[in-house]
């Protein structure tokens, strides 16, 4: 694979709408490291971020940093403020308050084509009365690029994107795939400093998703390209991120690498926008908690007195009814590698259990359940 060479910018205009004139940004949940660059600071940084809609904060004094090279994903559910950072980021969205800084510099007076970053959305929005090779060429045609050189440029990321050979091709010929490879090629082309995705593969069915996303890792990894994306999907930015950010309500909840996210949510919030639910109010004494669910063992060195609790679906341990909570059976739902067993204990909460495939038991089954501390994790 072909390394792409000194990065620089794309923007401009033309009788066509440009669909996502390439942008940039830069923000304190920090970067873990900040390579390629020994003592410098992060590449994207924003400070005190602050975007307010009729009065209400929807970006609330954000902080967060992200270093050259770095695949940063932004997650959250709708009304949380990732899309409204990404736009604050790339010039599409004035702050109220606060700084955005490309390699230490104020963008503020930096208009959005000339902060030289590529944004790619979910609907691609490439041009339909231009082939694909017109398509990938398009910022490098604005930056008065001689022909040749865009000829090249636009085989090698077609070749990098998967598409070896298919310039010619018409727009309305491509899958929802291929096209989401043209709108990535097209964003790539002037080598962006900065590369930010809006939902970059939403629109895609899961097999597809699933694929992609190891295929841009890899990409972006071969490249050295610095990533800001935006996703609804965990699944997804776990599988794209060095760093996750989960954000609530304009503000960042959790910033961490995606293991440390997902084996230590900072609060309930997180734990259950991340799919857990089983989740409670508890009191930590020592080894144990107390809990609706009786005594739960915790790890040594867990945190003590009141607190909230996570126990994941496989700490949720199913033994006969006699040696354990007593629970019953009242949904099972089959999750490809296992099967998610809901369960009743009396008039506790509710709780989750995994199980093998062919030991899950059926509704309506009484069964008893046990807890194993290398599951339980003590909120802050």
């Amino acid at each position: 694979m072909t390394r792409l060479g000194k990065p620089g910018t794309a923007g401009g205009t033309d009788k066509d709408v440009a669909p996502a004139a390439p942008v940039a940004a830069a923000t304190p949940a920090e970067p873990r490291t900040a390579p390629g660059r020994p003592g410098a600071g992060p590449l994207l940084r924003l400070d005190a971020a602050t975007v307010r809609f009729g009065g209400r904060a929807v970006l609330d004094a954000v902080g967060l940093a992200v270093a050259e090279h770095e695949t940063v994903c932004v997650l959250g559910p709708s009304g949380s403020g990732k899309s409204t950072l990404l736009r604050a980021v790339a010039g599409l969205q004035t702050l109220d308050a606060g700084r955005v800084l490309l390699d230490g510099r104020d963008q503020s007076a930096v208009p959005a084509h000339k902060r030289g970053v590529g944004l790619m959305f979910q609907d691609h929005q490439l041009f339909p009365q231009r082939d694909v090779g017109g398509n990938v060429a398009f910022g490098l045609r604005m930056h008065g690029v001689p022909r040749a050189e865009q000829d090249v440029r636009v085989r090698e990321l077609l070749a990098l994107v998967g598409l070896p050979g298919a310039g010619r091709r018409g727009v309305a010929s491509l899958s929802g795939g291929e096209q989401q490879r043209v709108a990535l090629a097209r964003a790539l082309a002037p080598r962006p400093r900065l590369l930010m995705l809006d939902e970059p593969l939403g629109q895609l069915d899961r097999s597809l998703r699933e694929r992609l996303v190891v295929e841009l890792r890899e990409l972006f990894g071969a490249l050295g390209t610095t990533v800001l994306a935006v996703t609804h999907d965990q699944g997804e930015a776990f599988a794209l991120a060095d760093r996750v950010v989960v954000m609530r309500d304009g503000r960042i909840a959790q910033s961490g690498t995606p293991l440390e996210v997902w084996q230590h949510p900072a609060d309930e919030f997180v734990a259950r926008f991340l799919g857990f639910d089983n989740v409670v109010g508890a009191t930590v004494t020592g080894r144990a908690a107390d809990t609706p669910w009786g005594k739960v063992p915790v790890a040594e060195g867990a945190p003590q007195g009141p607190r909230t609790l996570l126990v994941r679906p496989a700490g949720v341990r199913l033994v006969e009814a006699a040696d354990g909570l007593r629970c019953t059976v009242v949904a099972r739902t089959f999750r490809g590698t296992h099967v998610a067993v809901g369960l009743q204990p009396g008039d506790a909460p509710r709780l989750e259990a995994a199980c093998a495939l062919r030991r899950a038991p059926e509704p309506g089954d009484v069964v008893g359940v046990e807890f194993d501390a290398a599951e339980v994790v003590v909120l802050g």
